[in-house]
């Protein structure tokens, strides 16, 4: 899930293409669709947040992914301008370093500039399914 923080809001999707880039300098990328909110926040605020999901963040995925679940209420811990969802496998704080265009995408290298972990299990989604690791 990636976040970006315009002003006093946390706006925050579900992406489906995420990697990393570079271990030197610590490098990831999140592609995003040309026209989507996402893509022009990013433009504006030069930075974002990706909280890598554990296995029992279904709901936030499908919420952040434009299918609300009510009664869900998101929350964010914020730490160096970043928001970060409470709960998940990961925090990666980035800094854009560069937007490239890439057919409807837009790129977005990002230079890692926070990182924390858990030993929780990730929420995987394969061939249009939520999956678990064996």
């Amino acid at each position: 899930m990636v976040t970006t923080v315009d002003g006093e809001h946390v706006h925050g999707m579900t992406a489906n293409g995420f990697l990393s880039v570079s271990l030197e300098p610590p490098l990831v990328l999140v592609s995003l669709g040309r026209r989507s909110r996402m893509a022009g926040l990013l433009r504006r605020t030069g930075r974002y947040a990706v909280s890598v999901l554990a296995g029992d963040q279904q709901d936030h995925s499908r919420h952040f992914a434009g299918q609300p679940v009510p009664g869900l209420r998101p929350e964010f811990h914020h730490h160096d301008g970043f928001a970060f969802l409470d709960g998940p496998l990961s925090h990666i704080g980035c800094d854009v370093a560069e937007v490239h265009p890439a057919g409807d995408h837009l790129l977005f290298p990002g230079r890692v500039t926070r990182l924390s972990y858990s030993d929780a299990e990730p929420l995987l989604f394969f061939t249009g399914s939520y999956r678990a690791l064996h």
